[in-house]
């Protein structure tokens, strides 16, 4: 799940609430039972191609889930070849100049205490490598591609990350690419981006037809509808997973919508300066205050902004030291954009329509038979938190461990367990008892030392 235009909160004493996961590491006994692993295929976006931390890169790939399962596949009778386009080698390799995140020591405004934060790797960006001529491949999996996208030959030639390694851009299709390898099983995963873009953008109206908005549901179903009807007709058995809720990841539940900690004469200060502007509703108080947001229906009185609320998610985005050092969300000049925030209206909006796409492809799955993952429910799992094999995962950002530093990918250790909940579905679909997947053998977010 990438948005190509732009490049997970528990408290420790809550970690004794973590339900636990059962590990099966055992190879004894294995079957493939109805299901034939021989040519395996994964078809998604960025979480199926292992993007994490702001990027698409090589060490991404070797550990994305679709290259895990290839690997306890082969214990049932998969084929050791599973054909992925690599990415060259190096930090911050995502193609389009944004340099990979990493975790370093920084110095936060107005304060001569370094403390660890989520930085950009120096190193930079690698160019893309195209790979074509080495194709087919067994991972189609295409940053910023939206289960719209994935039938629609043009979009071959406008993606970058599917142009690099497809065999004939504006012609080729991800579906296309799919088949090319002659799949007799798949992993399926779209949606996704479908309601992600728009949400990452603060649920913004689209300013022109290539700004990122919900895919309509029909849409979204039918073409999700012609790769599965496609991919089953050459004989392939699959799974197929559904849409997570997008807003419970870090990328917004990070960021405290009250974040404006006042001492009484702060507090007395700005409401003097708000009054001085006409703006008498608005009324601030000593301890934590909700940021200041642009909000255009709460009228001209209140100079269209209020403060956020407990129902607002403050994106990840959202500049830190503009709220600290540039007034941002607190001067009456100076309210956090639309961009920056999902206020309760927008929410409920990207979730209907998250439960729209996932009906639709609940469907699909049955009428197909095919194994349905729910991702949806699982990925709930890391607000509540996960215990395996002693390690504890939880959904916080950056110390959790189970999402990345861009706030929306796993990563290692979360793409393994995303591997686990695709083979717990696949063996009680077709009878099969793939082994799972050693977490413990994949890293969280890495600390400096």
């Amino acid at each position: 799940m990438k948005n190509t235009v732009l490049s997970f909160i528990l408290a420790g004493s809550a970690m004794v609430m973590l339900h636990s996961c059962k590990t099966n590491l055992k190879t004894e006994d294995v079957s493939s039972g109805s299901a034939d692993f021989s040519r395996y295929v994964a078809i998604g976006n960025s979480l199926t191609a292992g993007y994490a931390d702001g990027a698409l890169s090589l060490h991404g790939q070797i550990n994305s889930y679709p290259h895990m399962l290839s690997t306890q596949f082969m214990m049932v009778g998969g084929s050791n070849e599973f054909s992925i386009p690599y990415m060259n080698e190096g930090g911050g390799n995502d193609g389009s100049g944004n340099p990979r995140r990493t975790l370093g020591y920084v110095i936060p405004c107005g304060s001569n205490t370094a403390s660890i934060a989520p930085v950009f790797d120096p190193s930079g960006s690698t160019p893309f490598n195209n790979v074509a001529a080495n194709g087919p491949y067994n991972l189609v999996g295409v940053p910023g591609a939206r289960a719209i996208d994935a039938v629609n030959p043009i979009y071959s030639a406008l993606n970058p990350f599917l142009q690099r390694f497809c065999l004939t851009p504006g012609v080729s299709t991800m579906l296309t690419e799919a088949i090319r390898s002659k799949p007799t099983f798949f992993t399926l995963w779209l949606g996704g981006n479908d309601a992600l873009l728009y949400a990452t953008g603060g649920a913004v109206p689209p300013a022109n037809i290539f700004s990122p908005s919900l895919s309509d549901t029909t849409q979204v179903r039918v073409a999700l509808q012609q790769m599965v009807d496609s991919l089953v007709l050459t004989g392939a058995k699959g799974a197929i997973a559904n849409v997570p809720d997008v807003t419970s990841i870090p990328y917004f539940t990070t960021v405290p919508y009250n974040s404006v900690v006042l001492s009484q004469g702060k507090a007395d200060t700005l409401n003097q300066l708000y009054a001085s502007v006409g703006l008498t509703a608005i009324t601030w108080n000593a301890g934590a205050n909700g940021l200041m947001i642009a909000d255009s229906a709460v009228g001209a009185s209140s100079g269209f902004m209020r403060h956020a609320t407990a129902n607002d998610l403050i994106l990840l985005t959202t500049p830190g030291d503009s709220i600290r050092c540039g007034q941002w969300g607190i001067s009456p000049a100076k309210p956090l954009a639309d961009r920056y925030v999902l206020d309760v209206a927008e929410k409920n909006q990207i979730q209907t329509y998250i439960t729209n796409y996932n009906a639709a492809i609940a469907s699909i799955a049955t009428s197909k038979g095919l194994a349905l993952v729910d991702m949806n429910a699982f990925m709930k799992t890391f607000k509540s938190g996960i215990v395996y094999n002693g390690i504890g995962l939880n959904a916080t950002f950056v110390s959790g461990g189970g999402f990345s530093l861009d706030g929306i990918h796993p990563t290692p250790r979360g793409y393994a367990l995303i591997a686990n909940e695709f083979i717990s579905s696949i063996n009680k679909k077709f009878g099969s008892t793939t082994p799972q997947v050693d977490v413990t053998k994949y890293n969280g977010v890495v600390f400096p030392r």
